[in-house]
């Protein structure tokens, strides 16, 4: 005979069984992947949108979250109440001050994150410092004043700092599994910051230049997530990699473990392809990148499956005054006037 409380019970461990279950399910599942746009702005082109109307373009479209190189005060302002959250930079020839003085930290901190601390997720000291810079020596320095001030506010627990590196920082990556950081010296004790403040590291990722820099031995449906199948095998773990970007990503998750930072995120805060200026920069590649990195970012990579990347697009408008190669020019997944280059994009 089966008592009420007996029944109770069954029924209780059934829902507990279907609970585990669905939970075990859900974390085979990837996760959704926030998708942002770099906004350069300020410089880099004179047929540019005002910062309003680029924030409106953003909300229109459905972009959750913005890249900001400096704190330009107009993009701030234009900001607020947009539901936009933000990367906000340090500027590199701003290091010096905020890295050498804690209180010119503290007024950037008050000037550019106070007013606005609502809406920014990050704060990137730095972009893509190499350790022979003049600035290198005062990026961590710079991190930790940024933090000590974000904490003097009541913000530091709301706010991650980071600093934005590219691969050029790794050595050995070929396979993956083989990347390490070439100048230990200069990134483990920012790697260390980061791991004791649960901070992620921010990764600039572009397929186009490593392809661009080594066409024969790198196929073309590699770097634009069209390879009909595995393309490497990693000799030493035997993950297989069907794109470019994958491998570029576990390379430096690999750097990271080997630094004592198995667990560290990565936030790839750039990645992006030309649509002209250079070899293979075509509208056609470029639409084909942006589309399939969109679509691909929410399975995370063979090293962290399931472990979606947030991602920041470069970049939404083309700028005519950019300095260096013609490519530089022809990132905007946007035109000057506001006109989608490549169709709608999903960004959500």
């Amino acid at each position: 005979m089966v008592t009420g409380n007996s029944k109770v019970s069954k029924a209780n461990g059934t829902l507990s069984l279907l609970l585990l279950l669905a939970l075990l399910l859900f974390s085979l599942v990837p996760t959704e992947a926030q998708i942002g746009v770099c906004y350069g702005g300020k410089g880099g082109g004179d047929n540019l949108p005002s910062e309003q109307d680029a924030v409106n373009l953003y909300k229109s479209n459905g972009i959750k979250a913005m890249r900001l190189y400096d704190p330009n005060q107009a993009a701030l302002q234009a900001l607020q109440g947009a539901g936009i959250n933000i990367i906000l930079g340090v500027p590199n020839d701003s290091l010096q001050s905020v890295g050498s003085d804690p209180s010119s930290a503290m007024q950037w901190v008050n000037t550019n994150v106070v007013p606005y601390a609502s809406f920014i997720r990050y704060i990137a000291v730095g972009n893509e410092v190499h350790p022979s810079d003049a600035a290198a020596p005062q990026v961590l320095p710079a991190m930790q004043n940024i933090l000590n001030a974000l904490n003097s506010v009541n913000a530091g627990g709301q706010i991650k700092v980071s600093t934005a590196i590219d691969s050029s920082l790794l050595t050995n990556t070929f396979p993956p599994s083989s990347g390490v950081f070439g100048d230990t010296s200069y990134m483990t004790p920012i790697i260390n910051f980061l791991t004791s403040n649960g901070f992620p590291l921010l990764l600039n990722v572009y397929p186009y230049f490593s392809y661009t820099g080594n066409e024969q031995s790198i196929s073309l449906n590699y770097a634009l997530f069209t390879a009909p199948g595995t393309v490497v095998t990693d000799s030493n773990n035997g993950l297989q990699y069907q794109n470019l970007f994958d491998a570029l990503v576990d390379t430096v998750y690999a750097a990271l473990a080997k630094a004592g930072a198995p667990n560290t995120v990565i936030v790839v805060s750039e990645s992006g392809w030309p649509s002209a200026g250079g070899d293979a920069a075509t509208v056609d590649n470029a639409g084909t990148y942006y589309k399939n990195l969109i679509g691909h970012v929410k399975q995370g990579t063979p090293l962290k499956p399931g472990q979606a990347l947030e991602t920041y697009l470069f970049e939404m408008f083309d700028e005519d005054n950019k300095q260096g190669a013609p490519t530089e020019q022809h990132f905007g997944i946007f035109t000057p006037a506001q006109q989608p280059k490549y169709g709608q994009l999903n960004f959500s």
